[in-house]
C-alpha cells in the first residue's frame, strides 16, 4: 500500500495534509488518538470518500469493509446477515464462517451480545470475495480470547489487512505493522 501526498478536510477542518504512507506488510494497524483520521482514512481507501489531493495505490478493489458500527439488518438471522454479501448466498459458506468465530448461523440479533454483533459484522467482511480487508475496530466489545481467535481468523485469509485500532495487544495478536497516522515520525514503525 502507497499513499502519497494525502490531502483531505470535511469543510474547513484538515484531516489529512500530505501523509504520506508506505507498507509492504500484508497486515496494518492504524492507531492514533480519537479524531485523529483512522476511520476516515479507511473510508478514503475504500472509495466512499475522495481526497482532495494526492494518491493511493496498492489497494485491491473491491474492498470489503467492516464498518465502525455493525450495520447489522435487525429484521434476519446471523447467517442471512453474512450470506446478503455473497453472489449465491450460499448458506453452508456463511454459516462456516460464523461457526468459526463461535455463532450459531440461525441465531436471532436481538439475543445476541454487542461482541456477538461484532462477530457477525466481521464474519460478513471476510465473507465477501475481495482481495483487501479494511476493519474498523473489529475487536471492539470482545475479550482477549475472543480477540486472539478472531485475529488469527484474519491472519489465515492471508489478505492485504488494513484494521484501525486504539489497542496495541490487538495489533499484537495481528502480528500488524503499526501505522501511527497521528505521529508522522512513526509512520511505518513495528512496535
Amino acid at each position: 500500500m502507497k499513499i502519497e501526498n494525502l490531502c483531505f478536510s470535511y469543510g474547513k477542518k484538515v484531516v489529512f495534509s500530505n501523509l504520506n504512507i508506505q507498507s509492504d506488510s500484508k497486515i496494518i494497524c492504524l492507531m492514533g488518538k480519537s479524531g485523529c483520521g483512522k476511520t476516515t482514512l479507511l473510508h478514503l481507501i475504500a472509495g466512499l470518500l475522495k481526497q482532495d489531493s494526492g494518491n493511493i495505490t496498492g489497494i485491491d478493489m473491491p474492498c470489503s469493509l467492516m464498518f465502525q458500527e455493525d450495520r447489522l439488518l435487525p429484521w434476519l438471522n446471523a447467517k442471512e446477515n453474512v450470506a446478503l454479501v455473497l453472489e449465491n448466498k450460499d448458506d453452508k459458506k456463511a454459516s462456516d464462517i460464523l461457526r468459526s468465530l463461535g455463532i450459531e448461523p440461525v441465531m436471532e440479533l436481538s439475543k445476541m451480545s454487542g461482541g456477538m454483533k461484532r462477530r457477525v459484522a466481521l464474519a460478513r467482511a471476510l465473507a465477501f470475495e475481495s482481495k483487501t480487508l479494511l476493519l474498523d475496530e473489529p475487536f471492539k466489545g470482545l475479550d482477549e480470547n475472543l480477540t486472539n481467535s478472531c485475529a488469527q481468523l484474519i491472519k489465515k485469509e492471508g489478505k492485504l489487512t488494513i484494521v484501525s485500532t486504539h489497542s496495541q495487544k490487538e495489533a499484537e495478536a495481528l502480528d500488524a505493522t503499526i501505522i501511527r497516522i497521528d505521529d508522522p515520525d512513526k509512520i511505518g514503525i513495528k512496535n
